[in-house]
């Protein structure tokens, strides 16, 4: 069995850590054994253990956007890992962005095959940057809204050695006929109650401020309708700890809200979220990808979404979900007030969801992806 070694700077447990995991028990079966290596312990940690995955920590810090090659690459912590790749017989290497500066070279030293995925638009290289990722022959994006971002305009490097990798959804965890009513119960949500939903870490491009105000929009004219929002800060970043205590406190001071909009935190059970639900909302400014959208999709939830990034690329518009303008309200909430109308559209797109998500975003065809890089990789060295 092949040894895979993942890197992460991030010990939470966001939707990206989520995928890692479900990525890793998708290698195992395709004879790759995941490791992974964290800067600290944290809910990734834990969970990571928790699947029996082995687990290796070395403190280092991640790199920022404007990170130096040259100097990172003589950083100490380079020899650290290059020792730990070499104790712990790693075959393959793949980086996320923030450790691929010091696991790069360390992977070098050791003559072995290094892959990474881009998981943000964000990250644009700079000019001293692109020979650095150039030389890396073979990567990975989780969209093409992410690669075209980080390839830039024009591309700095061959569109062919970042092929694009749409993170997968475990079809047999999220899936249609799953029984909510438990998650009803615990909250005091009649089963005859229809309920929106929204998954999402608080962070202000998420959209909560905009959920509320759907919220608001759709009670005037359906006022037995619940909602019900799962996330937490994950990353203990200042600004969305502000962000997430403003929310709450809107949510609690407006009579209409209090009663009608759950704020449940961090739920290791998220599929009962979307069984629970009849129409799923994603209210982000932008999404890179939007594994949430693919998670309900996958329960055969129908999605309105905002139109930005990747849900253009997973959700298809009129068939699967309702895609809107970030900026237009009226439209957000028209498109739901429009499922929660109609049981028929509503089983419709969810069914349609189901179908796209079997065929195009399931955990299996991630890691034959990965598979297939990881052999030419390999082939190559």
């Amino acid at each position: 069995m092949l040894r895979v070694l993942f890197t992460s700077w991030y010990s939470g447990l966001g939707g990206g850590e989520t995928e890692l995991l479900t990525l890793a028990e998708a290698l195992l079966q395709r004879g790759f054994q995941a490791h992974l290596l964290l800067p600290k312990a944290g809910p990734l940690s834990d969970a990571w253990r928790g699947k029996g995955f082995p687990l290796h920590m070395l403190p280092y810090r991640g790199a920022s956007t404007y990170f130096l090659p040259q100097i990172w690459a003589r950083f100490p912590v380079v020899r650290r890992m290059a020792d730990l790749l070499r104790e712990a017989q790693i075959d393959i290497v793949q980086s996320d962005y923030h450790s691929l500066p010091l696991i790069c070279p360390a992977a070098r030293q050791e003559s072995l095959p290094l892959t990474w995925t881009v998981h943000g638009w964000w990250f644009k290289p700079q000019p001293w940057q692109r020979g650095f990722f150039r030389r890396i022959p073979l990567a990975a994006a989780r969209s093409r809204a992410i690669r075209d971002g980080f390839l830039g305009s024009p591309p700095f490097m061959r569109a062919e050695q970042l092929p694009v990798i749409y993170s997968g959804v475990d079809t047999q965890r999220f899936r249609p006929g799953m029984d909510g009513s438990a998650l009803r119960r615990e909250i005091g949500i009649e089963d005859a109650d229809d309920v929106v939903a929204m998954v999402a870490r608080f962070q202000q491009v998420k959209g909560h401020h905009r959920f509320q105000a759907l919220a608001l929009r759709v009670l005037a004219e359906r006022p037995d309708t619940r909602f019900i929002v799962a996330g937490a800060d994950v990353f203990g970043v200042a600004a969305d700890e502000r962000y997430r205590d403003q929310i709450l406190t809107e949510a609690k001071s407006n009579p209409a809200l209090r009663d009608r909009l759950h704020y449940l935190g961090f739920r290791s059970d998220v599929e009962n979220v979307y069984a629970a639900a009849n129409v799923f909302v994603c209210p982000s400014d932008f999404e890179s990808y939007g594994i949430a959208n693919l998670e309900a999709m996958a329960c055969a939830k129908p999605v309105v979404s905002t139109n930005r990034g990747g849900p253009t690329e997973t959700i298809v518009d009129g068939h699967t979900g309702i895609l809107v303008d970030p900026n237009d309200s009226d439209a957000l909430a028209g498109s739901v007030l429009r499922l929660l109308n109609d049981s028929e559209l509503r089983a419709r797109m969810g069914a349609a969801g189901r179908a796209r998500v079997e065929r195009d975003f399931s955990v299996e065809a991630a890691a034959d992806a990965y598979v297939e890089i990881y052999e030419k990789l390999l082939d190559f060295n």
